[in-house]
């Protein structure tokens, strides 16, 4: 079976976060996987943000960004094909475009977003035509 996952639980593959033991079963659990191509912007973001933080050094940085490309096969979609879509999810539910992208996508292939984003998932499981698409990680 094929999933969406986002940028929450990506990063839960690799940096110690709750529920990353869910995220590991998902990953282990040999599901295809796909994403938006901004997948990448977006964990390299909270990566820097750690960064900055004090939690680990660039180079431990870098080496989480190769493990994500050399480690996880995710399939990438051009947010280009998701663009039209993901601009009318976001302007009628509220939602950015970057988490409107994942949600798209999801539509588009009549699969589910795993995601441990709970504002989204709360704020998204609410509306019937999209709740069959979105699944939080905490219930994988």
């Amino acid at each position: 079976m094929t999933v969406v996952v986002d940028a929450s639980v990506v990063l839960k593959w690799f940096l110690p976060e709750v529920h990353g033991e869910a995220a590991l079963r998902l990953l282990d659990a040999g599901e295809e996987l796909v994403a938006p191509d901004h997948l990448f912007a977006e964990t390299t973001n909270a990566i820097r943000k750690r960064v900055r933080q004090g939690e680990f050094s660039a180079a431990q940085a870098h080496e989480i960004i190769e493990g994500i490309d050399d480690e996880v096969e995710i399939e990438l979609v051009s947010c280009r094909e998701l663009a039209d879509d993901a601009l009318d999810i976001a302007l009628a539910h509220g939602q950015s475009i970057y988490d409107a992208m994942y949600i798209a996508l999801a539509i588009d292939r009549d699969i589910r977003l795993i995601t441990a984003d709970d504002r989204l998932h709360t704020a998204l499981s609410k509306i019937p035509s999209i709740a069959p698409h979105i699944q939080s990680l905490r219930d994988y």
